[in-house]
């Protein structure tokens, strides 16, 4: 399933490239929902994580993530503010939660299930995260059951959505060496 870790081809670079790129549209997808609550995000920008628990190194796959986290930064306007430690938080613990847990269940656990563990670690993270720097004090406990349940309900339809597209997409099956 994973490959072993060799000296990135480019192919795997080009991946990376691709994978950090449909982030940043991703990003500005979401950006352009609007929202409730300012720092309420449905999670969409996290596909493409998704996507590469299966076709990359964790070192690659954490590349992704660190230019999914600079592309939202920048589509959002937040690279110099405290909302980007949040999303920094959240996408790190999230992902390296789907990579811990894909590379222990395997196939036994479903794209729905690893989504809805990244999220939940992801909204624990930024939640603990607010509690540390004392930004909304005793409010972190009142708005993390929304901010969960949300998490919860978009992580389980953005992990059917990457399971339905992982068995199906021609694309993916080529980039995995397959007909």
């Amino acid at each position: 399933m994973s490959r072993p870790l060799t000296a990135p081809r480019s192919d795997d670079r080009d991946l990376v490239a691709f994978l950090g790129g449909l982030c940043l549209f991703l990003s500005t997808v979401e950006y352009l929902v609007p929202k409730p609550v300012p720092f309420l995000r449905i999670g969409i920008a996290n596909l493409p994580l998704l996507i590469g628990l299966d076709l990359l190194s964790p070192g690659r796959l954490l590349l992704v993530a660190v230019l999914k986290v600079i592309g939202q930064g920048l589509v959002s306007g937040t690279l110099t503010t405290y909302v980007f430690l949040f999303s920094a938080a959240g996408t790190f613990a999230s992902a390296l939660t789907m990579l811990v847990v894909r590379r222990v269940a395997g196939p036994r656990m479903s794209l729905v299930g690893v989504s809805v563990i990244g999220a939940l670690l992801s909204n624990l993270a930024q939640i603990a995260l607010a509690i540390a720097m004392d930004l909304i004090g005793h409010g972190a406990w009142v708005i993390a059951p929304p901010f969960i349940a949300v998490g919860t309900v978009s992580s389980a339809l953005l992990g059917w959505f990457a399971e339905r597209f992982a068995g199906s997409s021609r694309w993916l099956a080529s980039v995995r060496g397959g007909p």
